[in-house]
């Protein structure tokens, strides 16, 4: 897991609940810096998530999401050390990801 990413997976029953932490300044483009100058817009657009390597969550965000956006999401059918893996892409073509092997609550 990389550092700009901190991951949670417990397994409760038959559902997964994932907790994802995203370090991001995730920028509007309308805050100005201590010039008064505007900071570019810089925010993640596309977010995946895969179980095993099969797709279970695709999202398209904008400039409406906060920085540092925590996530969570659940999922079915997972079994203890499945491997869940989210990466990103930003504006500007950063990318980031993460992955976590399912664990029991």
């Amino acid at each position: 897991m990389e550092a700009n990413m901190k991951m949670r997976a417990k397994l409760t029953g038959y559902i997964t609940e994932v907790k994802v932490i995203i370090s991001h300044p995730m920028d509007t483009g309308r805050k100005k810096d201590d010039f008064g100058q505007l900071i570019p817009v810089h925010f993640i657009q596309l977010v995946t998530a895969t179980l095993n390597d099969k797709p279970v969550l695709e999202m398209q965000w904008g400039t409406g999401i906060s920085k540092n956006p925590y996530l969570t999401f659940r999922i079915k059918g997972a079994k203890v050390n499945d491997k869940i893996a989210v990466n990103w892409v930003d504006n500007l073509g950063k990318t980031g990801s993460g992955d976590i092997l399912v664990m029991a609550s």
